[in-house]
């Protein structure tokens, strides 16, 4: 007779399904390279890494870290000293091998531990807990002495660790020099996380802070003083590549922010900009340390009573006897007469550095606050790293010619342009508009003569305003939606009908929070300020000849830490082909923190579709002449590499179905790029301390071995170094030749209406993140999750329900509103 099987496990709470991903595309590979461009050399923050054997293997290991009584031991960072203890007294045990531990569960060695299960106990001397801190006996003299002494004596104790680590997987270093020959290998990213686990250790080791892949030294000239009570912490990134190359080690300069040592009260008052303790607004989850113990805490929270009067119970020995009689006594005299707390700690709360259900209080002033050829791991891996920079060759593609009015074609020098004795090409004019002045000191009057003779000399005929409105006064102190609510009405009742334009003068430089509930009213006027002038002749490889539609997509999420503000995917679309510097833009809200856009298909009937992606294709149709677009080229923004897979086959797998459901006898073949600006390679020029020049593009050297991508620096860096672009071709039906895709990107950095500069990255794109991030200024999300019942919402993909943003006018998705 069988056993029952056990019930299944409880779903976590606010556990969000996820669809499985059925994988029909990967990505492309490389096809060839291009040559266009002047050449020339560069050095790039990529280390060679040498590899002297491929035979062996890493073996992974699991780590289990208990206490005595089988409850896990997970504090943080316990995790490095147990296993350093480990390592240094059971060195035979071992067969003298090193190990490379991730800090958490996982540790690697260079062939085989002795056994594929062993167990270990080590005790490591430990200060005493936090619930110790606030109890304690006075000696018979009470002396301040014999108190430090006992105290010293009772702060330090041992704890016994149990250790199991037991054999999990072997994994091959062949992956490696398989990957860098452009092979698939399902072991290669295994291969190359123990290396970074092993330059992460030899780190710690060093006594640096780690903080995902970066580390930072605690040396003084790496750190600057930012205000606040904040410090700026120098260190490095470090992360293996696989290239053409081979192996590389790329190295990035890194920052971080920590607090600045010092009592709480110092760096609040300096964090939150007062003079006086009683206005500072307690914070909690801060990590602190106090000077007397060194122990470090994270505060929970603070105490009902001021310090004066918050008491505690505490056991006292009666003089000559060994009974212990338990008194309450208040944290301030406690602290007072035993650790020589400041007085003016007494009126403010304690720190609760303890459970909810078991505080531990203490007075705010308790507290204050590369050599790899030496990595014995990494020469026993075979490899060993250079300290000279790589050097690459690249090349500088030539500018694209610009046309503004009266057909007058120049071309930017340095990707730079000004529009001093220059007309816009597609001026616009002016007749109904309006001034409103939101309580700034200004003259309106000489401000709009001003404005009419800058529009006259770009071709704008701007005529005189119709009205002028003012803020009321007693509307100045109200919140910002409160305010532009009340401006909108008076100029409705002002004005005989819709005006084109309306200049609203905000009473602060920046930062003002008008801008943001202003925006859902306003819209662009249209015009354009410069073409390509091949866009005009029309000369674009394959873009020209064939109807073709470019888009490009972002995901806009709240900030860290928000789990409530969904997120805002932005689908911008070309229109008016053969066009590419005209664009319209759809925005959805999704939930919070999701990547992948799941609202460019929302099929609702047999003909019927709600998703983002039929309206950019609708009005590519009503703007080229009732043509569908024969080509599709997508640019996305924001994924990671191990995204891509999703990418391919959620994300262009919708598009695809838009476009069959609009029409199943039509076959548009798509090509789908990848642009990513959150990465550490850099270029620098060979000979010279200059930026790299706009226009630099690299697809050799450190790209990958296999896949199809490059760099672009289409931009000239203003300050600091350039980071160039990484762009990277998922997928290609249209069969661009590298240099004609190379040259597009190139030319879409530079119709960008904002500004009169190359940008860095493809206009589209940016676009595409500031409708989103626009849309996020004026919709009010915080308490989403509580509305969301009474509300009409959506379930994106089948998790939390978000607010729906109301559907924009065709006028304003249309009018390049983002710019």
């Amino acid at each position: 007779m069988s056993l029952p099987l056990p019930p299944p496990p409880a779903i976590p709470p606010n556990f969000v399904p996820q669809k499985a991903v059925a994988v029909k595309r990967v990505p492309m590979a490389r096809r060839g390279f291009a040559s266009r461009g002047q050449t020339i050399s560069f050095l790039t923050n990529h280390f060679k890494v040498a590899l002297s054997r491929t035979d062996g293997h890493f073996y992974h290991y699991s780590v289990s870290i208990r206490y005595e009584d089988d409850s896990p031991a997970d504090a943080k960072g316990i995790g490095r000293r147990v296993l350093d203890k480990v390592h240094d007294t059971y060195v035979s045990e071992l067969a003298g091998k090193r190990f490379a531990y991730d800090g958490e569960k996982s540790l690697f060695t260079v062939g085989p531990l002795p056994r594929n299960k062993l167990e270990f106990t080590v005790v490591l001397e430990e200060i005493s807990s936090n619930r110790n801190l606030g109890s304690g006996s006075h000696g018979a003299d009470g002396s301040p002495d014999e108190i430090d002494r006992k105290r010293s004596r009772g702060q330090r104790r041992s704890k016994t660790y149990k250790v199991s680590i037991n054999y999990a997987a072997k994994i091959p270093m062949q992956a490696i020099a398989n990957a860098l020959c452009g092979q698939d290998s399902e072991h290669y990213q295994e291969a190359v996380r123990v290396l970074d686990v092993i330059l992460r250790q030899h780190a710690a080791e060093q006594g640096c802070l780690l903080v995902r892949q970066s580390f930072f030294h605690n040396e003084p000239r790496n750190f600057i003083d930012l205000g606040g009570g904040v410090v700026g912490c120098r260190g490095f990134h470090s992360s293996f590549r696989a290239t053409q190359g081979g192996l590389s080690l790329n190295m990035d300069v890194s920052t971080t922010m920590i607090v600045k040592p010092g009592p709480v009260i110092d760096f609040l008052l300096m964090n939150q900009k007062v003079d006086n303790p009683a206005q500072i607004d307690w914070i909690k989850n801060l990590r602190i340390k106090a000077v007397n113990s060194n122990i470090e805490y994270k505060i929970s929270g603070l105490s009902d009573r001021i310090c004066r009067e918050q008491k505690f119970p505490l056991k006292i020995r009666r003089e000559g006897t060994s009974e212990a009689q338990e008194v309450e006594i208040t944290v301030y005299d406690y602290f007072l007469h035993h650790r020589n707390i400041r007085r003016h700690s007494a009126d403010f709360p304690c720190i609760n550095v303890g459970k909810p259900k078991r505080p531990t209080y203490i007075p705010v002033e308790a507290f204050t606050s590369s050599n790899y050829a030496a990595d014995p791991l990494l020469g026993s891996s075979g490899i060993s790293v250079s300290s000279e920079f790589t050097r690459i060759q690249g090349r500088v593609l030539a500018p694209p010619k610009l046309r503004v009015g009266s057909g007058e074609d120049f071309v930017p020098r340095n990707g730079r342009w000004n529009f001093n004795n220059k007309r816009l090409v597609e001026p616009i004019k002016l007749e109904r508009w309006a001034v409103v002045n939101f309580s700034a000191r200004c003259d309106m009057r000489n401000l709009c003569r001003d404005l009419a003779r800058c529009g006259q000399m770009k071709g704008i005929s701007i005529k005189p305003p119709f009205q002028m409105f003012e803020e009321k006064p007693q509307f100045r102190r109200t919140p910002a939606p409160i305010r532009v609510d009340e401006m909108i009405a008076m100029i409705k009742s002002g004005l005989p009908g819709e005006p084109q334009f309306l200049l609203c003068i905000l009473p602060e430089k920046k930062n003002s929070d008008i801008y943001g509930s202003d925006l859902m009213y306003f819209y662009s006027l249209g015009g354009i300020n410069s073409l390509l002038t091949i866009e005009h002749t029309p000369s674009i490889p394959l873009v020209s000849s064939v109807p073709t539609l470019i888009v490009g997509m972002d995901v806009s999420h709240g900030s860290p830490g928000r789990s409530d503000v969904p997120s805002i995917a932005a689908v911008v679309s070309s229109r008016q082909w053969p066009l590419i510097s005209r664009y319209r833009a759809a925005v959805r809200t999704q939930s919070p923190k999701m990547e992948m856009i799941d609202s460019l298909f929302k099929k609702v009937s047999d003909t019927e579709d709600h998703g983002i992606f039929r309206e950019a294709l609708q009005d590519f149709y009503k703007s080229s002449n009732q043509r569908k677009p024969d080509q599709i080229i997508i640019f996305r923004d924001g994924v990671s590499e191990s995204q891509f897979t999703q990418v391919l086959n959620i994300e262009l797998e919708q598009i695809m179905e838009a476009c069959k459901l609009l029409d199943e006898s039509w076959h548009p073949k798509f090509m789908l790029v990848v642009a990513q600006k959150n990465h550490h390679t850099k270029f620098f020029q060979a000979n010279s301390a200059d930026n790299v020049p706009p226009g630099t593009v690299i697809d050799n050297g450190i790209c990958h071995p296999r896949s199809n991508d490059f760099y672009m620096c289409a931009h000239a860096g203003m300050i600091g170094t350039t980071r160039p672009t990484h762009y990277h071709v998922l997928y290609d039906e249209l069969d661009f030749s590298p240099d004609d895709l190379q040259e597009l990107v190139h030319s879409l950095s530079y119709v960008y209406q904002r500004s009169t500069t190359a940008i860095s990255v493809v206009a589209p794109i940016c676009y595409a993140h500031l409708a989103a991030a626009q849309m996020a200024q004026f919709i009010k999300f915080e308490e989403a999750s509580d509305r969301s019942s009474s509300h009409s919402g959506t379930a994106a993909g089948g998790g939390v329900s978000v607010q729906e943003l109301p559907m924009l006018h065709d006028r304003i998705s249309s009018s390049m509103f983002f710019c």
